[in-house]
């Protein structure tokens, strides 16, 4: 990776075997390269800054300093990612985490919802991250899916068959990675690579909740987004699958007759949502704590119309 000053070691092995001619650039003529004059600037301004609570600044300064850079590295290095472009998106991750408690700051002062995430998602260095790593978003089986109530159900779709964000090339990184600690940091840079995971669906999309959560960002902002695409391209068709949570853990689809099953697509989210609703209300087992968190969700849903369930 790269600092203000030269990295040295960093990338001296991987570019031993590369032509003199082909030398890489560093400081901040690779960072230049990497984001653009912007990004230098802040880089430079941050130099000049004194430390901040958190690590995250002084890792954008110092990225090779990172305990997960090595391992950033060996897992893009096996998802086919070029060297140069490793590097560039190490930094543009950490310089983007780096900023966003700021970015943060200005969008906790905006009241409509959807404006205060929107300018949480304005980071430029995650804009510049997904430009460079937009390729390796790219899905491997012929459907897409998208998610909502924990990984649990990521997991599910994959084993079906469909491809979520954390099983494309570089969603897996992100993933398997810790980075930082502060969720309210990597929220937004996940929420700037969903939307780019989203914008490149161009086959059916399978999409899963466990709970009907009207500000997840599944409903807020990668559904929309669907719906704009599919005025574009047709072959983007929707199919909902509401899950149940069994008391083992495992997870099943609620069929129509409420009834647990394989597979349960729906081609609409109201028949979806209602399926699940009905399940939760009729046939929940209030002592099954896998399968509370959605039948409280639902009951709050509930109770804010004017129909408390408790």
């Amino acid at each position: 990776m790269r600092e203000v000053k030269e990295a040295g070691g960093a990338r001296a092995g991987r570019e031993g075997g590369r032509r003199a001619e082909a030398a890489p650039l560093h400081g901040i003529a690779a960072l230049q390269r990497a984001a653009g004059n912007a990004a230098v600037t802040r880089w430079i301004q941050r130099a000049a800054e004194p430390p901040e609570a958190g690590r995250e600044r002084e890792y954008a300064m110092a990225p090779t300093a990172h305990a997960e850079w090595s391992d950033f590295c060996s897992m893009m290095r096996e998802a086919g990612v070029a060297d140069d472009v490793v590097d560039d998106a190490w930094q543009l991750v950490l310089g983007g985490l780096a900023e966003q408690g700021q970015v943060n700051a200005e969008a906790a002062q905006i009241q409509d919802v959807q404006e205060r995430r929107g300018h949480a998602m304005s980071n430029t260095w995650f804009s510049d991250l997904v430009k460079l790593v937009g390729n390796h978003l790219e899905i491997d089986t012929p459907t897409l899916a998208l998610w909502s109530g924990g990984e649990a159900v990521s997991r599910y779709a994959a084993v079906r068959g469909h491809t979520p964000l954390e099983e494309t090339r570089f969603g897996r990184v992100l993933d398997r990675l810790v980075i930082t600690p502060d969720w309210d940091l990597k929220l937004p840079m996940w929420r700037v690579v969903s939307q780019a995971f989203v914008s490149r669906a161009t086959v059916p999309v399978h999409v899963f909740m466990r709970a009907y959560e009207p500000e997840s960002v599944l409903l807020l902002q990668e559904v929309p987004q669907l719906r704009a695409i599919r005025t574009m391209n047709p072959n983007v068709t929707l199919h909902w699958h509401p899950l149940y949570t069994q008391p083992d853990g495992t997870l099943r689809e609620v069929n129509s007759d409420l009834e647990l099953v394989d597979d349960a697509a729906y081609t609409s989210r109201d028949h979806c949502v209602a399926a699940l609703y009905q399940y939760l209300l009729r046939v929940h087992d209030r002592g099954n704590a896998h399968g509370e968190h959605a039948y409280r969700a639902m009951s709050a849903m509930l109770g804010a119309n004017g129909n408390p369930q408790d």
